[in-house]
C-alpha cells in the first residue's frame, strides 16, 4: 500500500481500472489513474512467450494434437515482430508508427507497470474504435526490463527498427552505468537486430546525445545514417513529434537532437584450411 496516496483515490484508480478490463470499450484511457512500480520478471525465452496475448488477430491456430492436450500449447503468430520501442512511455509514437507500418508488428516496452497498462488499455480503445479495419491489431505492449533481458524477448537478428526516445539522461557521472545506451546494451540491440535495420534515438538533453553518438560509433556492428537519409525517414519525422515527451519539448521550445545509427553486416568468418 503506498502511504502517499489518500484511500479515496486510490479506490477511484482502482475503481477507473477495472472499468477499462472490458473487452468492448472504446474511450480511452486517463493518465492520472495510471501509477509506476520498476521492476518487471522476464520470460525464460523468446520462445517462452505467448505473443498471441499481445497479438490476437496475427496468432495461429492450434494444432489438433495440441488441442487435445491437457498442456496448454503456445500459439505462434504468423509474423515476427520487427519494431521494438524501449521506453515507450505513454505509447504516443506507437499508435501513430502502428498505421504507417500496417505490415510490421510492433512491440512497446515500459518498466513502469501502471504505464504500461495505460498504453496496453489505450491500444485496445483504439482495437475497438475501428472494428472494421483491423487498426491497432500489430501494435502492442508489454512491461520488462530491456536492460536486463532484451535477448530473453527477441530472437538474434530479428528487429529492424528499435526506437530510444528521450530516455533518462541520468545526469549524475555515477548514475551513467544506468544510461539506456552504453557498450554492453549496444552489444544486445546489435544481437537482436537484422543487418540493415536501423536504432533511431532522439533527446532533448544534448550531453545525452553526445553520449549515444559516441557510444554507437565506437561499436563496431553500427554506422551512422547521413543526415539526407535521416531527414526524409518517415519514422523520424514521427518520432520528433508524436512522443509525449517530443511534444513537452516542442511547447517549451527545446531543441531535439536527432541520431540514427544501421546496423551492419556481421563479416564472414575465416576459413579454416
Amino acid at each position: 500500500m503506498d502511504p502517499q496516496v489518500s484511500p479515496n483515490k486510490r479506490q477511484k484508480r482502482e475503481n477507473y481500472r477495472k472499468a477499462h478490463q472490458d473487452d468492448g470499450l472504446a474511450e480511452l484511457p486517463k493518465k492520472k489513474f495510471y501509477r509506476q512500480r520498476a521492476h518487471a520478471n522476464p520470460p525464460i525465452s523468446p520462445a517462452s512467450m505467448d505473443w498471441s496475448l499481445y497479438f490476437p488477430a496475427f496468432a495461429t491456430l492450434k494444432p489438433e494434437s495440441e488441442t487435445e492436450s491437457c498442456q496448454p500449447a503456445l500459439r505462434p503468430l504468423s509474423k515476427e515482430i520487427t519494431v521494438a520501442d524501449i521506453g515507450c512511455g505513454f505509447g504516443g509514437l506507437l499508435v501513430t508508427l502502428a498505421p504507417k507500418l500496417p505490415d510490421e508488428l510492433l512491440l512497446g516496452m515500459e518498466i513502469r507497470t501502471q504505464v504500461t497498462e495505460f498504453v496496453q488499455d489505450r491500444i485496445k480503445a483504439l482495437r475497438n474504435q475501428n472494428p472494421d479495419t483491423g487498426l491497432y491489431q500489430n501494435t502492442a505492449c508489454l512491461r520488462a526490463n530491456t536492460m536486463k533481458f532484451l535477448p530473453n524477448f527477441f530472437n538474434k537478428s530479428q528487429l529492424t527498427k528499435i526506437f530510444l526516445c528521450f530516455p533518462d539522461p541520468h545526469f549524475k557521472a555515477r548514475k551513467h552505468k544506468a544510461r539506456i545506451v552504453s557498450t554492453s546494451l549496444n552489444s544486445e540491440y546489435a544481437f537482436v537486430m537484422k543487418a540493415g535495420g536501423i536504432v533511431y534515438t532522439i533527446t532533448d538533453v544534448e550531453d545525452l546525445h553526445k553520449w549515444m553518438v559516441q557510444h554507437f560509433d565506437a561499436h563496431p556492428s553500427f554506422e551512422r545514417v547521413g543526415e539526407d537519409e535521416q531527414e526524409v525517414d518517415v519514422c523520424v519525422q514521427i518520432m520528433k513529434s508524436e512522443t509525449e515527451e517530443g511534444k513537452k519539448v516542442e511547447r517549451n521550445q527545446g531543441q531535439k537532437y536527432v541520431a540514427c545509427f544501421r546496423r551492419l553486416e556481421e563479416p564472414p568468418w575465416p576459413r579454416t584450411e
